[in-house]
């Protein structure tokens, strides 16, 4: 690695390394705020479901309001 960077200082193109380093470092960021995005998309995802099968459950065991009256 120090090669490379040598390689660069020596040819003067220092800000292209730096540029590279942000690009990579930037793109590193975006892959990990997406995967997270889509993690929470799937918890999001499995607590609706859940959140439908505890009404249909407690739809089918509620008593009928109609008798109360």
């Amino acid at each position: 690695m120090s090669d490379l960077i040598k390689t660069f200082t020596e040819r003067g193109d220092l800000a292209h390394l730096a540029l590279l380093l942000w690009a990579g470092a930037a793109s590193a960021a975006l892959w990990f705020v997406l995967r997270e995005l889509a993690a929470a998309s799937r918890r999001f995802d499995d607590f609706v479901h859940a959140l439908e099968l505890f009404n249909r459950r407690a739809r089918r065991r509620a008593p009928d309001e109609s008798d109360h009256d």
